[in-house]
């Protein structure tokens, strides 16, 4: 109903106490301030100032729309302040993703840097996998997501793009008493007739059954657990052996030990996944990201 130049006109009119130190204040002219307080007046249905020897002051009316127009323009002016943070990406908020294993070294490093940087922004983390983690930017509900093409690959989304951040090599776990967990390298042939703990994907073939492939067998007998935790506890336990990604490794518990598979050894890799137009925010963690990266992980 009312222009905010209107509000402002008739806050500074009442702070002053006069239309000639408003016009003066505002750089307008008197006989400017005079007509558009008067057509504010028309539009309010009655007077808002009383006008004195000496100036003015506000009537009840007046008293009423002051308050309110005090309140808009505070709120405008704290909108313009968070508008200008999430622009300058020093605010606002920012609505990170990440797959299980990217949450145990490579994003807390980069967030940590982030929020010792830019203590203003809110982060908001959440888990999931790529192909949901990849729609989800693409609705506009995360704003920064790192995926990785393990272990059913990566989709492409319309409006999200990605950039490779790290080739990160499989490794596979044994319990301790295995009886090849102690030569630190293993040949994937050797475990040709283990239980393999593993997801299991309708997607594309699963990156085990395409390593086992190469190797020259299939895998005979495949459990699937979802979760990390569960894959540790039961290799732990003896029940399987399963694949680990480098970036896993330190959560990896003392009953397993960690063998490389050498020249059959199979890779993964980690992107940063971006939607069309990133905030500056999600920019400058996607640079903390690149920085956090292990060195011996590149590729």
């Amino acid at each position: 109903m009312f222009g905010i130049d209107v509000l402002r006109l008739l806050v500074t009119v009442a702070d002053t106490g006069s239309f000639t130190r408003a016009a003066a204040r505002l750089d307008y002219t008197q006989s400017a301030v005079s007509r558009r307080i008067a057509a504010l007046e028309k539009q309010a249905g009655g007077p808002l100032f009383e006008r004195l020897a000496r100036g003015v002051r506000l009537t009840p009316a007046g008293q009423a729309l002051h308050r309110h127009a005090v309140e808009v323009l505070a709120q405008l002016a704290s909108a313009e302040h968070e508008m200008a943070a999430i622009h300058a990406g020093l605010g606002g908020r920012l609505r990170v993703g990440a797959f299980a294993t990217a949450n145990i070294s490579l994003v807390p490093a980069a967030l940590r840097a982030f929020v010792r940087s830019r203590p203003d922004v809110e982060v908001v983390a959440a888990e999931g996998r790529s192909g949901e983690l990849m729609r989800r930017l693409a609705e506009g509900a995360l704003d920064l997501a790192v995926v990785s093409d393990y272990p059913s690959g990566l989709p492409s989304v319309d409006a999200v793009t990605t950039e490779m951040l790290l080739e990160d090599e499989l490794f596979v776990v044994l319990p301790r008493d295995h009886r090849l967990a102690g030569s630190g390298m293993v040949d994937l042939r050797e475990l040709r007739d283990e239980t393999w703990l593993q997801d299991v994907s309708v997607d594309r073939p699963m990156m085990l059954a395409e390593v086992c492939d190469r190797a020259g067998f299939t895998p005979k007998r495949i459990t699937r657990i979802a979760e990390w935790t569960g894959k540790f506890g039961y290799a732990a336990a003896g029940l399987g052996v399963a694949l680990v990604p480098s970036l896993a490794t330190r959560a990896v518990p003392a009953e397993l030990a960690v063998c490389r598979l050498g020249g059959l050894a199979p890779s993964r890799t980690v992107h940063v996944a971006l939607p069309a137009t990133p905030l500056p925010a999600a920019l400058a963690l996607r640079d903390l990201l690149q920085e956090a990266v292990p060195r011996d992980a590149l590729g």
